[in-house]
């Protein structure tokens, strides 16, 4: 008859490849059972996504078979671990107080653009502000912030070796586009992809902050479950234009963010391109994706709308020269983006009242 120790000894060699340590060592093994040729038990991961719970399931199954008896039947349960926002957040990033997501379900609908506005935006209100740019293959803050071509310096901090964010319009910024080449296409798997994220965290020295945006690659994908897995979120914004094409994907991203093994707060909606208004006619208003799109979704999810910004050349032209739009001086776009700020900072007030009421 099998024991349970030899069941332990066989998983003792199964490593956890986020902790790069055994399963049994991290205590990810629980309820051991053994009946027969029946072995049942529940195996613990840290990381959320389906995928690597199912390779967890695989790799736990093919040990106890190749190395025990293939005739065995095994009933394993891979659950989440579940870990304390809170303490995290003490320890991987101390002295920032907000750590918020910017994301959408699709491409193209002005994320990055947005992002750089409010970064900018919360800085000129007097806040200390960091951007990290986390849109791995598509990185765009080198050029929203007028970077493009500048490198990171090395500090030295505590006898550590940290990498030292650029500072732009009051606005603290790191970005994979100042580690590669412009001109060249940066091809790299979800594993690379996630680690080259997280070194910008812990890697990095931001220093005091009030708030630290991250800029997300559009959909929902690996480097987005690595992200809330590994950093304490307090919070999503969810980008999206009126049509029916983006409304439809800023839904799957509003849901993703609200699973039980995610639970990242949605801070509000923000809807791009919501009408075009000629420079010469600020007046007039074009519906060219439709009207209200995103604004009916969120009364629909019941998520607070945050505002809707209109699509005008200045608001373009702002962002190819790498000033944003919120620093001009009464501009339509500047007025539209320091409304949005305005709410956002208000919403995240709203919320830790909420927080410190329920506790």
């Amino acid at each position: 008859m099998i024991k349970s120790e030899e069941v332990i000894a066989v998983l003792s060699n199964i490593l956890d490849p986020d902790l790069k340590k055994d399963i049994v060592s991290l205590n990810m093994v629980e309820d051991i059972q053994i009946d027969g040729d029946l072995i049942k038990l529940t195996v613990y991961v840290t990381n959320p996504a389906m995928h690597y719970r199912n390779r967890m399931k695989e790799a736990v199954e093919f040990n106890l078979k190749s190395r025990l008896n293939s005739n065995i039947k095994i009933n394993c349960v891979v659950k989440q671990k579940s870990t304390d926002s809170g303490s995290s957040l003490r320890k991987v990033l101390p002295n920032v107080k907000k750590i918020v997501a910017i994301a959408s379900g699709k491409g193209g609908v002005g994320k990055s653009t947005v992002t750089a506005n409010l970064a900018a935006g919360l800085a000129k209100l007097g806040h200390k502000v960091g951007l990290i740019d986390a849109d791995i293959y598509g990185p765009s803050m080198p050029t929203m912030f007028d970077l493009t071509g500048e490198r990171p310096k090395m500090v030295d901090v505590d006898g550590k070796s940290m990498i030292e964010p650029i500072l732009s319009c009051g606005v603290r910024i790191l970005s994979i586009g100042f580690f590669t080449d412009k001109e060249n296409a940066v091809v790299w798997r979800g594993p690379m992809a996630s680690k080259a994220l997280l070194q910008m965290f812990n890697d990095a020295h931001w220093g005091a902050l009030d708030y630290l945006l991250v800029d997300l690659p559009p959909g929902t994908g690996d480097i987005h479950l690595s992200l809330i897995q590994s950093i304490p979120l307090d919070g999503v914004v969810i980008i999206s234009t009126p049509q029916e094409v983006a409304l439809a994907d800023a839904r799957r991203g509003v849901n993703m963010f609200k699973m039980d093994n995610v639970k990242v707060p949605i801070i509000g909606l923000i809807e791009n391109m919501s009408w075009f208004t000629p420079e010469e006619l600020p007046e007039n208003k074009y519906y060219i994706f439709g009207r209200d799109g995103a604004k009916n979704l969120a009364e629909g999810l019941n998520v607070t709308f945050l505002g809707q910004i209109p699509l005008v050349q200045s608001l373009r032209e702002s962002g190819d020269i790498g000033k944003p739009a919120v620093l001009q001086k009464e501009s339509i776009s500047s007025r539209v983006f320091e409304n949005l700020v305005d709410k956002f900072v208000q919403e995240i007030q709203s919320m830790d009242r909420l927080t410190s009421d329920a506790k």
